[in-house]
Protein backbone atom coordinates (compact mmCIF):
# COMPACT_ATOMS: atom_id res chain seq x y z
CA UNK A 1 0.00 0.00 0.00
CA UNK A 2 1.16 3.39 -0.77
CA UNK A 3 2.43 5.74 2.19
CA UNK A 4 0.35 9.10 0.61
CA UNK A 5 -2.46 10.42 -0.27
CA UNK A 6 0.16 12.14 -3.75
CA UNK A 7 3.27 11.28 -4.86
CA UNK A 8 5.16 14.70 -6.30
CA UNK A 9 5.87 14.49 -10.32
CA UNK A 10 7.57 18.25 -10.96
CA UNK A 11 4.77 20.60 -10.27
CA UNK A 12 2.14 18.40 -10.10
CA UNK A 13 0.59 15.64 -7.87
CA UNK A 14 -0.04 12.38 -8.72
CA UNK A 15 -3.13 10.90 -6.59
CA UNK A 16 -2.46 7.44 -5.07
CA UNK A 17 -5.31 4.75 -4.68
CA UNK A 18 -5.93 6.02 -1.11
CA UNK A 19 -7.90 8.70 -2.21
CA UNK A 20 -10.46 7.01 -3.52
CA UNK A 21 -14.00 7.91 -2.98
CA UNK A 22 -17.12 5.65 -2.43
CA UNK A 23 -19.14 6.65 -5.34
CA UNK A 24 -17.10 6.53 -8.45
CA UNK A 25 -14.12 4.04 -8.32
CA UNK A 26 -12.13 6.05 -10.89
CA UNK A 27 -12.73 9.52 -8.68
CA UNK A 28 -11.24 10.82 -5.00
CA UNK A 29 -12.92 11.55 -2.37
CA UNK A 30 -13.07 15.26 -1.56
CA UNK A 31 -10.86 15.00 1.74
CA UNK A 32 -7.18 14.58 0.03
CA UNK A 33 -8.03 16.92 -2.60
CA UNK A 34 -9.55 19.25 0.36
CA UNK A 35 -5.87 19.08 2.46
CA UNK A 36 -3.98 19.44 -0.49
CA UNK A 37 -5.51 23.25 -1.25
CA UNK A 38 -5.30 23.84 2.29
CA UNK A 39 -1.90 22.80 1.72
CA UNK A 40 -1.68 25.62 -1.07
CA UNK A 41 -3.20 28.31 0.86
CA UNK A 42 -1.20 27.86 4.48
CA UNK A 43 2.18 28.13 1.75
CA UNK A 44 1.40 31.66 0.10
CA UNK A 45 3.97 34.00 1.80
CA UNK A 46 2.81 37.04 4.49
CA UNK A 47 0.81 34.20 6.95
CA UNK A 48 3.14 34.62 9.79
CA UNK A 49 0.90 35.64 13.06
CA UNK A 50 -1.83 34.66 11.17
CA UNK A 51 -4.25 31.64 11.49
CA UNK A 52 -6.38 29.87 8.43
CA UNK A 53 -10.36 30.35 10.27
CA UNK A 54 -12.23 29.70 7.32
CA UNK A 55 -11.67 27.63 3.69
CA UNK A 56 -14.68 27.50 1.58
CA UNK A 57 -14.55 25.04 -0.81
CA UNK A 58 -16.15 24.35 -4.36
CA UNK A 59 -16.45 21.09 -5.63
CA UNK A 60 -16.90 21.87 -9.53
CA UNK A 61 -16.41 18.36 -10.89
CA UNK A 62 -15.30 14.92 -9.52
CA UNK A 63 -11.62 14.59 -9.17
CA UNK A 64 -10.20 12.01 -11.14
CA UNK A 65 -7.75 9.76 -9.80
CA UNK A 66 -4.40 11.42 -11.64
CA UNK A 67 -2.45 13.99 -11.95
CA UNK A 68 -3.33 17.28 -10.43
CA UNK A 69 -1.94 20.36 -9.91
CA UNK A 70 -2.58 22.72 -7.52
CA UNK A 71 -2.78 26.60 -7.81
CA UNK A 72 -2.57 29.66 -4.69
CA UNK A 73 -2.65 33.59 -4.75
CA UNK A 74 -2.89 36.15 -1.88
CA UNK A 75 -6.06 38.37 -3.53
CA UNK A 76 -6.64 40.51 -0.27
CA UNK A 77 -3.87 41.33 1.54
CA UNK A 78 -4.43 43.08 4.75
CA UNK A 79 -2.41 43.63 8.33
CA UNK A 80 -5.61 42.07 10.23
CA UNK A 81 -7.05 39.88 7.71
CA UNK A 82 -5.92 37.99 4.21
CA UNK A 83 -7.85 36.06 1.67
CA UNK A 84 -6.21 33.75 -0.97
CA UNK A 85 -7.54 31.71 -3.50
CA UNK A 86 -6.79 28.67 -4.86
CA UNK A 87 -7.77 25.96 -7.33
CA UNK A 88 -7.07 22.40 -8.20
CA UNK A 89 -6.52 21.74 -12.35
CA UNK A 90 -6.36 18.42 -13.89
CA UNK A 91 -3.00 18.02 -16.83
CA UNK A 92 -5.37 19.84 -19.32
CA UNK A 93 -6.31 22.89 -16.52
CA UNK A 94 -9.53 22.46 -16.21
CA UNK A 95 -10.57 23.34 -12.27
CA UNK A 96 -11.91 20.90 -10.47
CA UNK A 97 -11.80 22.46 -7.15
CA UNK A 98 -11.58 26.39 -5.79
CA UNK A 99 -11.24 27.52 -2.32
CA UNK A 100 -10.98 30.46 -0.68
CA UNK A 101 -8.95 30.68 2.10
CA UNK A 102 -9.34 33.57 5.23
CA UNK A 103 -6.27 33.95 7.31
CA UNK A 104 -7.03 36.27 10.43
CA UNK A 105 -4.07 37.74 12.74
CA UNK A 106 -4.00 36.28 16.24
CA UNK A 107 -2.98 37.76 19.45
CA UNK A 108 -3.45 37.41 22.91
CA UNK A 109 -6.74 38.82 24.17
CA UNK A 110 -8.15 38.29 27.63
CA UNK A 111 -11.24 36.55 27.91
CA UNK A 112 -13.10 36.38 31.09
CA UNK A 113 -12.94 32.78 32.65
CA UNK A 114 -16.78 32.46 33.19
CA UNK A 115 -16.70 32.36 29.14
CA UNK A 116 -16.42 29.28 27.67
CA UNK A 117 -13.99 29.07 24.89
CA UNK A 118 -13.22 25.40 24.19
CA UNK A 119 -16.31 23.11 24.45
CA UNK A 120 -15.28 20.00 26.07
CA UNK A 121 -14.68 16.86 23.18
CA UNK A 122 -17.05 13.73 23.16
CA UNK A 123 -15.38 10.66 24.54
CA UNK A 124 -12.17 9.82 23.05
CA UNK A 125 -10.83 7.49 20.19
CA UNK A 126 -9.88 5.17 23.21
CA UNK A 127 -13.41 4.70 23.76
CA UNK A 128 -14.32 4.14 19.98
CA UNK A 129 -14.94 1.17 17.71
CA UNK A 130 -13.56 1.08 14.22
CA UNK A 131 -16.85 1.18 12.75
CA UNK A 132 -17.95 -1.05 9.95
CA UNK A 133 -18.10 0.39 6.34
CA UNK A 134 -20.56 0.67 3.74
CA UNK A 135 -19.67 -2.06 0.98
CA UNK A 136 -17.67 -0.09 -1.96
CA UNK A 137 -15.87 -3.29 -3.71
CA UNK A 138 -12.50 -1.35 -3.72
CA UNK A 139 -9.80 -2.81 -1.43
CA UNK A 140 -7.70 0.31 -1.08
CA UNK A 141 -9.03 3.97 -0.87
CA UNK A 142 -9.89 6.63 1.56
CA UNK A 143 -11.63 4.27 3.61
CA UNK A 144 -8.39 2.30 4.38
CA UNK A 145 -5.73 5.38 4.16
CA UNK A 146 -7.74 6.60 7.60
CA UNK A 147 -8.06 5.49 10.79
CA UNK A 148 -11.68 5.51 12.17
CA UNK A 149 -13.14 4.99 16.02
CA UNK A 150 -16.77 5.62 16.18
CA UNK A 151 -17.87 6.58 19.63
CA UNK A 152 -21.75 6.96 18.55
CA UNK A 153 -23.93 6.09 15.27
CA UNK A 154 -21.07 4.76 12.08
CA UNK A 155 -22.07 4.59 8.16
CA UNK A 156 -24.13 2.14 8.55
CA UNK A 157 -26.13 3.06 11.31
CA UNK A 158 -28.61 5.64 10.07
CA UNK A 159 -28.85 9.12 11.98
CA UNK A 160 -26.22 11.41 13.77
CA UNK A 161 -22.76 9.93 14.08
CA UNK A 162 -19.63 10.90 16.09
CA UNK A 163 -16.34 9.63 15.23
CA UNK A 164 -12.60 10.01 15.70
CA UNK A 165 -10.29 9.92 12.55
CA UNK A 166 -6.25 9.79 12.26
CA UNK A 167 -4.84 9.92 8.58
CA UNK A 168 -2.81 6.43 8.32
CA UNK A 169 -0.62 8.40 5.71
CA UNK A 170 1.01 11.35 4.88
CA UNK A 171 -0.78 13.64 2.50
CA UNK A 172 1.98 14.48 0.22
CA UNK A 173 5.00 11.87 0.24
CA UNK A 174 7.85 12.72 2.51
CA UNK A 175 5.99 15.49 3.78
CA UNK A 176 4.52 15.69 7.98
CA UNK A 177 0.88 16.52 7.37
CA UNK A 178 -0.09 20.04 9.11
CA UNK A 179 -2.83 20.48 11.56
CA UNK A 180 -4.84 22.26 8.90
CA UNK A 181 -4.06 19.54 6.22
CA UNK A 182 -5.03 16.70 9.15
CA UNK A 183 -8.55 18.84 9.56
CA UNK A 184 -9.44 19.32 5.65
CA UNK A 185 -8.75 15.66 4.86
CA UNK A 186 -11.38 14.36 7.58
CA UNK A 187 -14.01 17.23 7.68
CA UNK A 188 -15.50 16.17 4.32
CA UNK A 189 -17.09 12.84 6.13
CA UNK A 190 -20.33 14.55 7.61
CA UNK A 191 -22.61 13.40 5.41
CA UNK A 192 -21.05 9.71 4.70
CA UNK A 193 -21.19 8.64 8.60
CA UNK A 194 -24.57 10.60 9.32
CA UNK A 195 -26.57 9.55 6.70
CA UNK A 196 -30.23 9.09 7.51
CA UNK A 197 -30.89 7.04 3.98
CA UNK A 198 -30.31 3.90 2.41
CA UNK A 199 -27.08 3.81 0.72
CA UNK A 200 -28.05 1.86 -1.64
CA UNK A 201 -31.00 3.24 -2.62
CA UNK A 202 -30.09 7.32 -2.44
CA UNK A 203 -26.57 9.22 -3.46
CA UNK A 204 -26.15 12.34 -0.94
CA UNK A 205 -22.91 14.15 -2.61
CA UNK A 206 -21.76 17.24 -1.41
CA UNK A 207 -21.21 20.06 -3.28
CA UNK A 208 -19.02 22.14 -1.32
CA UNK A 209 -17.17 21.89 2.09
CA UNK A 210 -16.93 24.88 4.20
CA UNK A 211 -14.92 24.34 7.64
CA UNK A 212 -14.86 27.42 10.61
CA UNK A 213 -11.75 27.13 12.54
CA UNK A 214 -11.67 28.48 15.81
CA UNK A 215 -8.12 27.44 16.73
CA UNK A 216 -6.01 24.84 15.18
CA UNK A 217 -6.11 21.05 16.36
CA UNK A 218 -3.58 19.65 18.73
CA UNK A 219 -1.92 15.64 17.98
CA UNK A 220 -3.64 13.60 15.25
CA UNK A 221 -6.87 12.63 15.82
CA UNK A 222 -9.66 14.58 14.51
CA UNK A 223 -13.56 14.11 15.96
CA UNK A 224 -16.52 14.70 13.22
CA UNK A 225 -19.92 14.66 15.45
CA UNK A 226 -22.01 15.41 11.97
CA UNK A 227 -26.19 15.29 11.14
CA UNK A 228 -27.42 15.07 8.15
CA UNK A 229 -30.69 16.49 7.37
CA UNK A 230 -32.07 15.41 3.62
CA UNK A 231 -35.54 17.28 2.56
CA UNK A 232 -38.03 16.21 0.15
CA UNK A 233 -36.85 18.26 -2.72
CA UNK A 234 -33.50 16.96 -3.18
CA UNK A 235 -31.31 19.16 -1.22
CA UNK A 236 -29.82 18.47 1.81
CA UNK A 237 -27.34 19.81 4.91
CA UNK A 238 -24.63 17.93 6.95
CA UNK A 239 -23.24 20.49 9.73
CA UNK A 240 -20.40 18.63 11.94
CA UNK A 241 -18.70 19.82 15.08
CA UNK A 242 -14.89 19.03 14.81
CA UNK A 243 -13.34 18.53 17.74
CA UNK A 244 -9.73 17.49 18.73
CA UNK A 245 -8.77 15.40 22.01
CA UNK A 246 -8.76 19.03 24.02
CA UNK A 247 -12.16 20.11 22.57
CA UNK A 248 -13.61 22.09 19.89
CA UNK A 249 -11.86 23.72 16.90
CA UNK A 250 -14.53 24.62 15.33
CA UNK A 251 -17.25 23.30 12.55
CA UNK A 252 -18.08 22.14 9.39
CA UNK A 253 -20.80 22.03 6.61
CA UNK A 254 -21.89 20.78 3.30
CA UNK A 255 -24.67 21.00 0.73
CA UNK A 256 -26.02 18.18 -0.88
CA UNK A 257 -27.16 16.98 -3.69
CA UNK A 258 -29.71 14.12 -2.90
CA UNK A 259 -31.18 11.87 -5.45
CA UNK A 260 -32.29 7.95 -5.98
CA UNK A 261 -29.98 6.10 -7.80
Amino acid sequence: MEDAFYERDGEGFVATELTRGPWDPGSQHAGPPSGLLGRAIERVPGGEGFQVARVALEILRPVPIGTVRVEAELVRPGRSVQMIEASLVDEEGEKLMVARGWRIRTGEIEVPEEVETTPPPPAGPEEGDEPEFFATGQSAGYHTAMEWRSVGGGFLEPGPATVWMRMGCELVAGEAPTPLQRTLVAADVGNGISAVLDWTRFVFINVDLTVHLERMPEGEWICVDARTLPQRNGIGVAESVLSDERGRIGRAAQALLVSER
